[in-house]
């Protein structure tokens, strides 16, 4: 249970956590293949690919099962002998898997229908042009009568499909495109999505044709290796001698007599596999018998083969241990805030103290090939990884963020008109789940932690609280520029050790000597009724023992103590105790004791 958000109504701070490190690792390399590689990799692709849809067409007809009625043994039994037994355990994992996949998308979709249903119905009720109070909120309508008209129109459609998915649900029924259903729609649709010069000549249009059946076929090939405890270098179907890097691929029974240059109907590439990042691991892990998959892939914009090796870091059922968050807030953190251009970092002491200056690294993704992002994402977490290092952080605190809600209902909460519009493709623009994946997979073997914290209101209480003493604060000399953005990492990074988001006020403070029990046995002003300055107590001149201390100094328990407290208004008084006294007055700037007379004569000499 969070707290509740001081001074908003209606909103609860969920807790930090520390992200659980990745429970697999995947690694990659590319195969130079011979004209002969790549005739025998299409072929038995093509084949197993076919096989694979077909199974996947079966296990939707099931519909949903337990898994112990989903025939998978029957439907293995049919595949092996078009195949091996291997290649048939590969292809109906996958088929329950991209099904089960089918699912989740199916209610997540349900989910977003009926968010965004709720949130139309709500406006709909209040008359245009005004708004109602619902709750501890506010429902506003829609702007004039032309808008209400279309959103009228628009919920009908929603609420039809709404219906017809969850019909689907229901029936147990999925919708699934082997290659992806937006290549396909591309097909149905080939002469609008050309990037060719329009009108198209017969040239060009049988260039799109090409261009897209290698793409069709590319992505509904099915080359994926299931591994295997115990078998030679990890896997029986796909194995590579980490000697020298030789790929043997098994193959089915239909293509052993045209391509099988090996024993036991195999097929020894000519390519070799060289694994340079994090080789040692997958060298290690096959060396001892651990299964490894591997999944080859072509990409045809760019001509190139690619293999994939897998495996898990965890035992089936279990997750990977994670240090505990009192441990790693006793050491400096990296608070990073997410933008969509750039990332905001500052460092932070375990005290939650901004150190040093503020950093901000460019992430420019929009426009740009899906390589070319996830390459610009890698390289700007390396740096947030290498700054880690270098101020020694424990850990990097970021914002739990999660869009999926506002992206479900996209433009009934984010506003209208053009600024709406700009405001969504702003956040659909965060890389959120890519940040986040990434994050933690390369914290993890850098051996950082990763700190997720509830976002909300981290802005609104950056720019409160600490954006105008960062810059007061900031020398000269720093080439960055305390921004909004830095003061939100800060607050995240506050959060993430524990602290409160708001700054202290400047002047005096106890320390920690000066504990809520010793002041509640002292009967002292508590510290959020103390104003003003504090002024020590007079020494008395009677007095040869040091009988009275004031705070924030140690105090025993065989002797007597006062403790000072500080200045108050007018009109209020602190509770009365025998061992309290009240700070200087604003009106004679004398020290009054409250309780009994003889006490501050303790030790008094004769």
């Amino acid at each position: 249970m969070g707290k509740r958000a001081r001074g908003v109504k209606g909103r609860e701070l969920s807790a930090p956590f520390v992200v659980a490190p990745p429970s697999g690792c995947r690694i990659r390399t590319r195969l130079h293949l011979s004209p002969a590689d790549v005739i025998v990799l299409r072929a038995v692709g093509s084949h197993l690919g076919a096989l694979a849809g077909a199974d996947l067409a079966a296990r939707v007809r099931i519909g949903n099962v337990p898994a112990a009625h989903s025939r998978r043994a029957e439907r293995k039994k049919t595949l092996t002998a078009r195949s091996s037994s291997r290649w048939a355990g590969s292809i109906t994992r996958t088929s329950e898997d991209q099904y089960q996949l089918a699912r989740r998308a199916l209610n997540a979709r349900i989910g977003s229908l009926r968010r965004v249903i709720a949130t139309i119905t709500s406006r709909l009720a209040v008359a245009p042009g005004s708004r109602v109070r619902k709750g501890r909120g506010w429902v506003r309508g829609y702007a004039d009568d032309a808008e209400r008209r279309a959103k009228q129109q628009r919920l009908q459609i929603l609420q039809g499909e709404l219906r017809r998915a969850v019909r689907e649900r229901d029936s147990g029924r999925v919708r699934v495109t082997r290659g992806g259903r937006r290549l396909l729609n591309a097909r149905h649709h080939l002469y609008d999505s050309a990037t060719a010069e329009k009108p198209l000549t017969a040239a060009n249009w049988q260039a799109q044709l090409k261009n897209w059946g290698e793409a069709w076929s590319a992505r509904r090939m099915f080359l994926t290796a299931d591994g295997e405890a115990g078998a030679p270098f990890g896997n029986y179907t796909l194995s590579i001698d980490p000697a020298d890097g030789t790929i043997a691929m098994v193959l089915p029974d239909p293509l052993r007599q045209a391509y099988a240059n090996a024993p036991r109907g195999r097929y020894v590439l000519d390519a070799a596999a060289v694994f340079s990042h994090q080789g040692g691991q997958w060298a290690d892990r096959i060396a001892s018998g651990a299964s490894v998959r591997y999944d080859i892939t072509y990409d045809p914009a760019r001509g190139r083969w690619y293999l994939d090796a897998s495996w898990s870091t965890t035992a089936k059922g279990q997750t990977a241990p994670v240090p505990a968050l009192e441990t790693l807030r006793q050491h400096p953190v990296l608070a990073v805030d997410v933008n969509a251009d750039h990332l905001a970092a500052w460092v932070l002491d375990s005290c939650g103290n901004p150190v040093g200056a503020p950093h901000t690294m460019p992430l420019q993704l929009s426009g740009l090939p899906a390589t070319t992002r996830d390459a610009r994402l890698r390289a700007a977490i390396s740096q947030l990884l290498h700054l880690a290092q270098r101020h020694e952080c424990a850990a990097l605190v970021i914002e739990n963020l999660d869009f999926a809600d506002a992206r479900a209902t996209g433009r009934e909460k984010l506003g209208r008109g053009r600024r709406g519009k700009a405001f969504r493709r702003l956040v659909a623009g965060i890389p959120t789940a890519k940040f986040r994946d990434r994050l933690s997979g390369m914290a993890h073997h850098a051996g950082l932690s990763v700190i997720a914290v509830d976002p909300a209101y981290t802005s609104r209480w950056g720019a409160q609280h600490w954006l105008h003493p960062l810059k007061e604060q900031q020398a000269s000399s720093v080439s960055t520029t305390a921004t909004g953005h830095h003061a939100a990492a800060v607050v995240v990074g506050r959060r993430g050790l524990g602290c409160t988001a708001r700054r202290r006020n400047d002047g005096p403070r106890q320390t920690r000597a000066t504990t809520a029990s010793r002041r509640a046995e002292a009967g002292a002003v508590r510290p959020a009724d103390r104003t003003g300055t504090t002024a020590p107590a007079a020494p008395s001149h009677r007095s040869t023992g040091r009988t009275g201390r004031t705070a924030p100094a140690r105090t025993s328990r065989s002797t007597p103590s006062v403790r000072q407290t500080r200045a108050r208004p007018p009109g209020k008084h602190p509770p009365s105790g025998p061992n309290t006294v009240r700070g200087p007055s604003i009106h004679d700037q004398q020290l009054t004791l409250f309780g009994m007379p003889e006490t501050a004569a303790i030790g008094r000499s004769t």
